[in-house]
């Protein structure tokens, strides 16, 4: 028998993923937390998906950063479906007060208020957030504090106080609201430069309102520093393996020609060259031949069934265009790409210089890990065209992983 709600709003929710996650720094990629990848899926669509395809949540707005739009775009592209968004402000409570505002003009009954970085929201703690608000201005997901709380000095490791554990809960999102009052709330508090609140609930209680305790769920951590996106990247990974038990092999070949120019596109990098590579879009070889093992390992055709070069809008486009589709492709079916091999036949330009970087470019453009990717380069012994320095060939082979069918 399914579960029966008490409570049946409108509800809507507000992605706040604004911040910068400076504490996740990480030297190989300086992407804020929300956009690194966790098993090849960035943070914030595995956010998104958790209250998208929750069947209460009717809207999500999700806010920004102004610097962000074009990382947001490619976050969410391997998901599907259009994906509001809004900039936000100077502090996450400027932030919230964004995303509040973009939902006025068509309000709902109440808001679910959730920081991006907790990916691992469980429809449960939806739930209960939701039936809570039938009775209270507000409720929040928190958990139970277990551990032993002790405070220090301001400078220095010494403890001067141990505080009592009973009745102390950790705060979670989402946090829920009556969506015209924590409006009214957020209003009220930046018109009178009230802007020391940690989240929406302190906001709330400054306020007036009543908001409620619910449990949340020890998986629903948020992401904060390198180590924390390490952990959780190898715990869905070692899920995936096993989940993920149809693996696909598929191969791709191209070939172009050269022509008049000063630069090559290969792997995703610009080499200077005599020669440029012709071609309705950039010419990188070296993509297209990975584009088309992905089709081949999904079955999904080739690179000129998805882009005819007939179409005038792929004109000049750059290549990881094409490949992110292809990796797009895997996702909408549950599943992951799991290695990449590129060899690229040229006689000219040198490849060795360049093959880390394209290494990289590739694992970024893919959501995968650059170990998870490999390019070579070979000659043909100045034999056939590549070996006339006519033009440039590519072979590639893609392993992916699927969900068995049922």
């Amino acid at each position: 028998m399914s579960e029966t709600h008490i409570f049946q709003p409108l509800v809507a929710a507000i992605i706040v993923a604004g911040g910068r996650g400076s504490r996740a720094a990480d030297p190989a990629d300086d992407r804020p937390k929300q956009y690194r990848t966790l098993a090849g899926k960035p943070v914030i669509a595995r956010t998104l998906c958790s209250f998208r395809d929750h069947p209460r949540v009717t809207r999500i707005v999700t806010v920004i950063h102004r610097d962000d739009a074009d990382a947001f775009a490619d976050a969410v592209s391997a998901i599907g479906g259009p994906h509001e968004s809004a900039f936000g402000g100077a502090t996450r409570q400027a932030s919230v007060l964004a995303g509040l505002e973009a939902l006025a003009g068509d309000p709902p009954d109440i808001v679910l208020i959730h920081d991006a970085a907790r990916p691992f929201v469980s429809a449960q703690t939806i739930d209960r957030v939701v039936d809570a608000l039938a009775e209270a201005d507000g409720a929040i997901a928190a958990l139970p504090v277990v551990d032993t709380l002790k405070r220090q000095l301001d400078c220095g490791t010494e403890i001067t106080e141990t505080i009592p554990r009973a009745g102390l809960w950790g705060a979670q999102t989402p946090q829920g609201f009556d969506f015209a009052k924590i409006l009214t709330a957020h209003r009220r508090a930046a018109t009178e430069s009230a802007n020391e609140f940690t989240d929406d609930a302190a906001v709330a209680e400054w306020a007036g309102l009543t908001v409620r305790l619910v449990e949340g769920n020890t998986e629903n951590t948020k992401l904060t520093t390198a180590e924390d996106l390490m952990t959780a990247d190898t715990r869905l990974r070692r899920e995936d393996w096993t989940r993920l038990a149809d693996i696909r092999v598929g191969t791709g070949y191209d070939v172009h020609a050269f022509a008049d120019g000063d630069a090559v596109t290969l792997g995703g990098v610009a080499i200077p060259h005599t020669a440029k590579l012709a071609g309705h879009s950039d010419a990188d070889v070296g993509l297209h031949a990975l584009t088309d093992a992905l089709f081949g390992a999904l079955g999904e055709g080739d690179i000129g069934s998805h882009f005819p070069p007939s179409d005038p809008q792929w004109k000049g486009a750059p290549s990881d265009l094409f490949l992110k589709e292809a990796v797009a492709s895997v996702t909408r079916r549950g599943g992951i790409v799991a290695h990449l091999d590129l060899t690229l036949i040229c006689e000219a330009p040198k490849i060795g210089p360049h093959r880390e970087e394209m290494r990289a470019r590739i694992a970024e453009t893919c959501g995968i890990a650059a170990d998870r990717v490999s390019v070579k380069a070979t000659t043909t012994e100045k034999l056939g065209f590549t070996g006339r320095r006519e033009g440039i060939a590519a072979m590639a082979s893609a392993t992916v992983r699927l969900p068995l069918e049922d």
